[in-house]
Parts: structure tokens; C-alpha cells; sequence
């Protein structure tokens, strides 16, 4: 037997790099360290298992991937700041701090991270933790799948960070197309760290949206049809179908792209027969529904925070839902315009930017139904609704920059350049991390029990929305001028690096906007007590969870809501139902806690890591133990147990007594 047959392409170079790699290797070591030494001191081991890793309380689940999202979020800032700091120094024969490898493998990664990380953590974040509320729901319809969910998204996140100190990452980019990603050009394991990091963790977020497809078409509590639901439900119903529909397409497209560096067959390189632009197609009929995946959830966050803080129903409703199932459908008709340069002909150029000057329109409706409900409201700027606010202006901005993209000429001479650099940023920051923002904002003390202080949140604000500003307001006008992204290096002659000076400082704005943020949940648990939402209902709410305890207790609902209005628990406020006491109480089926999940996750890691370096003995171990697993949690008889109705009581009384 040969070493490469029991560790593969493993070998001690896997584990040598500069200076850069190694310092943040061992910070991100100390940290784990840290976090391992703090949880024996406060002799919180058990605690940790039983009520969070083996959990399949859905609001459990949500604030797990709400901690990856928010570590990957700041990774994802870091990782800009590096980049920035970069440009900014290395011009003419200053060749900066980073070298070329390092600075693509931060490009790359700063894009998987945000795309994949810290929007998806953040769409099924939300998902688990109001989606089961706002439709009177006890739990999602599969708790078991949506665990393992969870963890398969955890294993990506792991996967992907275990590249710093063991190997390297992708340089190809965050889509990378072949030629670039293929053995020819990326013989190492970085690519293969890309692709099994984005796939496992894309298998769980398919799973989980068609958990939560399922739970909204057939979890409603009584009275609440399709045209009752929430606004957000809505979002999320047509994200899951965007999910279910699209993530099938990237699945079979990393696996083919696996195939092609694995096994060496040929779908994408063209010296073998293959085809590169059959990648490009495939990544991208994926990658636009994708944009809307991350966007729609933050459009029903807006449609409840603008209601809320306005104190007034949603201005069109039924023009919210149509034009939130108009962008579903077109979304998957856009995708060509993201090559208009790789050579399709005028005729289908002409379709594609037509069609994508067309999903405007919807996405221009929403934008007007939320100002008209501002118009004439009893407005109160809380911090969610400054975060709208700086929404409409950005995505605005990157929208009208959206529809010159659109353009095929227009197109042509800003391909690849940092103009659409800026109008991609304006987009997933102004709307989807901007949405994430005035969601924890708006349901936090839901789900904590104590409000985030504002002060701290509005300062944050400010340095966010400016440093974005900053930011990327000079890459449009760099873009303009012919700077292309990926570049690491540049000569003085061009004229770039005042503007990127600019830019880096937007990115310590925004930095400190970050700080801030941490510590307002740190100044915040601190005050928790003077914080503390006693009521249930801070912002006198419109929809179902304001009904619950703050937070709410396990099984949610003690007996399910009957509705007949979309904005359910404003009704019931008016009709002088909204805290009435039931006159009896219910037994309550309650899934049990199981670790399967996370052992789960453990295996698909270890056959993630196997596949990645290539040892085909520990790979197929893995694979045969995670369906081992899988049959013995299927095979269980009695995966529920029974919450009496006298338990259940003590319970509600004391969530009640308590609030």
C-alpha cells in the first residue's frame, strides 16, 4: 500500500504558505480555541448539544443560520477590505501585499461567500424562523430534512474555510468557467474545494426549499387561503419555487464540472469535444433566478417593516403578489444577458435584453407600493425603515444601471468591468443584505425577547449607507473609464487609483458600520432587561407571530389561529380578539430532538474532504455510513412524542406571565 493510497493527493505542502495564509490560519484557530475554552469554563457542553445541535425546533435551526450567515458576512467584509487595500496600494511597480494567486483566491472566495453564505444563510434564516408564525404553523412540514439541511449548509461553510489552512481555494472566480476552472489551468484542489463546498451546501438549500414549498402549500392554519397570506409568505413561496426550479440546474452543472476534473471526461473543454459555453449557459440559467432567490425574501421583509412603521395596510396587495409571480416567471427568460459578448446573435441578444428590461416593471411596482404606503402614515423612523429607506435609493441606482446593462451595445463596452462590479454590489448589499438588516431589526426581539438598541443600529446605519456610497459610486465611474474587475495591479498612467482610494475608504465605512453592529447586540444583551419586550407586540404588528409570547414557545401555537384577512392579527386587535384565552387546551404531537442530523453532516464533511483530496477509501467509508444513517433515522418508529394539553397550559401561562 502507497501513501497516495491512503492519503491521496495529501501531502505536507497542503499544509505550507506564506506569511498571510499562516497568520490568518492560526487567528482562525485561536478563535475556535477560544470559543472551545469558553464553552468548558461556562461548563456549557450539554446545553450546547441538547438545546441547539440536536434541535429540529425550526426558530432553533434559523438562528443557526444565522450565525454562519453573520461569520460569513464578516469574512465576506475582510475579504473586501483585503481586496480594496490591494488596489489601492498596487499600482505601477508597487505590486501590493498580496500576490496575484492570493489576491484571485480572495476574489473568488468574497464572492462564494456572499452568494452562497451569507444570502442563502439569510433566506432560509428567515425562513425557518417566521415562515411557521406568519402562517399558524406548529413546525415545518419535514423538521428531520430540515435539519440535515442545516448541516449540509454547515458542511459547505466548513469546507470552504478548511481550505485556508489545508490547501488552497478557487482562483477561477465564484462561477468559474472553463476554461479557467478546468485541470489544465487550475491542476490544483482549489477548484475542487469550490465546486464540493457550493455543491453540498446547495443540496441542502435545495432541500430546504422544497421543505418550505410544502409547508406553506399545506401548513396554513384555518381560514388563511393563498390570497390571505402575508406579503413575505408570498416572497417566500415563489423564492422556494425558484429554489426547487434552479438549484437542480447547478447541481447537475457542478457535477459535470466534478466529472470533468475527477474522471477527466470532456463536457467543458474543448480539446476534448466539450463545450464551454454549454458551462456558461447552465451557471447562469441557475445564477439569475438566483439573484431573485436572494432578493424576493427581501422584498417581503420590506412589505411588513413599511407596513408596520407606516401604520397602515399595504397599499396594493394583489399588485405586490402578481408582481412578485411576474418576477418569478421572468427570471428564468434574463439569463443570457449576463454573455451578450460571447456570440449570440442581435436577434437573441434583442430578446434577452428586452425581457430584462421588462422584469423592471414588476420590480418598479413593488418600490411605488411601498412609498404609497409611506404616503399619508404615521411613519416612525426606526432603524428597519432607515434600512428601507437606503434600499430604494441604491437598488435604485443599480436598477437604472441594471436597464443600461441591458442594452447589448451599452453592454459590450462595460462587460467585466467594475461598472457592473457596482451595479451587482448595489443590488445584493442595498437589497438583500440591506432586507437581512431591517428583518433582524424588525422580528429580533421576537425571537430573543429584548429589543436591539437603536442608537447603535442608526450609527451603524449611517456608516453602511455612506460607505457604501463610497464604496462603489467610483467604481461606476471607473468602470467607465475601462477598469476591469479581477485586476490586482495596475499601471500609474491609468489614472484609477485616486477613485480606488475613494472606494477603500467606503469599505472602512462600512467596516465600522459592522463593528458597530456587534457591538449593539453586545450593548444590547447587556441591557437586555431594560430592553426586554414584554408584550409580545412592540411595534403593534400586523401578522400572526405578534400574537405569540416573546419567543415564542415550542410548539408556537397553542391552538391554531383561525384568519380571515391578510393582515390576521390587526383584525383580531380590532375586533377585540387578539389575547383571548382558550377555553381548553390540546395535546401537541412534538418531533424529538435527534443528533442524526449533525452525524449526518459530520459524514458528508468527511465525504466532501475525501472527494476533494482524492482517497477513495475514506470517501466511500463516508458515503456507506451517511446512508447507514439515513435508513436507521428512517427506520425510527416513534419520531414524535406527546406535549399534554396539561403541559401545555403550564406552559402558555407562564410564556404569558412572563411576557
Amino acid at each position: 500500500m502507497t501513501y497516495a493510497d491512503v492519503f491521496g493527493k495529501l501531502t505536507i505542502q497542503a499544509f505550507q504558505h506564506d506569511a498571510i495564509i499562516m497568520g490568518a490560519s492560526a487567528l482562525m484557530a485561536l478563535m475556535t480555541l477560544a470559543v472551545i475554552v469558553l464553552l468548558t469554563y461556562k461548563r456549557r457542553w450539554v446545553w450546547l448539544w441538547k438545546v441547539w445541535l440536536t434541535s429540529l425546533d425550526p426558530k432553533k435551526i434559523g438562528v443557526m443560520y444565522f450565525i454562519v450567515a453573520c461569520l460569513m458576512l464578516l469574512k465576506g467584509v475582510i475579504d473586501a477590505i483585503m481586496m480594496r487595500a490591494q488596489q489601492a496600494m498596487a499600482v505601477g511597480e508597487n505590486m501590493g501585499y498580496l500576490t496575484a494567486d492570493h489576491y484571485q483566491q480572495i476574489f473568488t472566495a468574497h464572492g462564494t461567500v456572499m452568494i452562497f453564505f451569507v444570502g442563502m444563510g439569510v433566506v432560509f434564516a428567515l425562513s425557518n424562523l417566521i415562515i411557521p408564525l406568519q402562517i399558524g404553523a406548529r413546525d415545518v412540514a419535514f423538521p428531520f430534512l430540515n435539519a440535515v439541511s442545516f448541516w449540509l449548509f454547515f458542511v459547505g461553510f466548513l469546507l470552504l474555510n478548511i481550505s485556508l489552512p489545508i490547501g488552497d481555494f478557487s482562483t477561477a472566480g465564484w462561477v468559474a468557467y472553463p476554461p479557467l476552472s478546468g485541470l489544465k489551468y487550475s491542476p490544483g484542489v482549489g477548484v475542487d474545494y469550490w465546486i464540493w463546498s457550493v455543491q453540498i451546501a446547495g443540496i441542502g438549500s435545495l432541500l430546504a426549499g422544497l421543505n418550505f414549498f410544502v409547508t406553506i402549500c399545506r401548513m396554513r392554519c384555518p381560514g388563511m387561503t393563498f390570497w390571505r397570506m402575508p406579503v413575505f409568505v408570498w416572497a417566500m413561496l415563489a423564492t422556494t419555487v425558484l429554489i426547487i426550479f434552479a438549484f437542480p440546474i447547478l447541481t447537475a452543472t457542478l457535477a459535470l464540472l466534478a466529472l470533468d476534473r475527477v474522471l477527466d471526461m470532456h463536457f467543458f473543454t474543448t480539446e476534448g469535444g466539450g463545450n464551454p459555453m454549454m458551462y456558461v449557459n447552465l451557471i447562469w440559467a441557475w445564477g439569475h433566478p438566483e439573484v431573485y432567490i436572494l432578493i424576493l425574501p427581501a422584498f417581503g421583509v420590506f412589505s411588513e417593516t413599511v407596513a408596520t412603521f407606516s401604520k397602515k395596510r399595504l397599499f396594493g396587495y394583489h399588485s405586490m403578489i402578481w408582481a412578485i409571480i411576474v418576477i418569478t416567471i421572468l427570471s428564468f427568460i434574463v439569463w443570457l444577458h449576463h454573455f451578450f459578448t460571447m456570440g449570440a446573435s442581435p436577434s437573441v441578444n434583442a430578446f434577452f435584453g428586452a425581457m430584462t428590461m421588462l422584469i423592471a416593471v414588476p420590480t418598479g411596482v413593488k418600490i411605488f407600493n411601498w412609498i404609497f404606503t409611506m404616503y399619508q402614515g404615521i411613519v416612525k423612523l426606526h432603524t428597519s425603515m432607515l434600512w428601507f429607506i437606503g434600499f430604494v435609493i441604491v437598488f435604485t441606482i443599480g436598477g437604472m444601471a441594471g436597464i443600461l446593462l441591458s442594452i447589448a451595445p451599452v453592454d459590450f463596452q462595460t462587460h467585466n468591468s467594475l461598472f457592473l462590479v457596482a451595479h451587482f454590489h448595489s443590488v445584493i448589499i442595498g437589497g438583500v443584505v440591506w432586507g437581512f438588516f431591517s428583518g433582524i431589526g424588525y422580528w429580533f426581539p421576537k425571537f430573543t425577547g429584548f429589543k436591539l438598541d437603536e442608537r447603535l443600529g442608526k450609527w451603524a446605519f449611517y456608516c453602511w449607507f455612506f460607505g457604501f456610497l463610497f464604496a462603489f459610486i467610483p467604481l461606476y465611474i471607473l468602470g467607465l473609464m475601462g477598469m476591469t474587475r479581477r485586476l490586482n495591479q495596475y499601471e500609474a498612467g491609468m489614472g484609477w487609483q485616486p477613485l480606488l482610494i475613494i472606494a477603500s475608504f467606503g469599505v472602512f465605512l462600512i467596516a465600522c458600520g459592522v463593528t458597530i453592529q456587534v457591538i449593539q447586540l453586545i450593548v444590547s444583551a447587556k441591557h437586555r432587561k431594560k430592553n426586554r419586550d414584554l408584550t409580545g407586540d412592540p411595534w403593534d404588528g400586523r401578522t400572526l407571530e405578534w400574537s405569540l409570547p416573546s419567543p415564542p414557545p415550542l410548539y408556537n401555537f397553542a391552538i391554531l389561529p383561525e384568519v380571515d384577512d391578510h393582515d390576521a392579527f390587526w383584525e383580531m386587535k380590532k375586533k377585540g380578539e387578539a389575547h383571548k384565552k382558550p377555553a381548553h387546551y390540546e395535546d401537541i404531537m412534538v418531533p424529538k430532538d435527534t443528533p442524526m442530523g449533525m452525524i449526518i453532516g459530520f459524514w458528508v464533511f468527511v465525504l466532501g474532504f475525501a472527494i476533494v483530496w482524492q482517497i477513495i477509501w475514506l470517501g466511500v467509508v463516508s458515503l456507506v455510513t451517511v446512508f447507514a444513517c439515513l435508513i436507521k433515522h428512517l427506520s425510527y418508529d416513534e419520531p414524535e412524542y406527546v406535549l399534554s394539553a396539561a403541559k401545555v397550559k403550564e406552559m402558555e401561562e407562564k410564556a404569558r406571565h412572563e411576557s
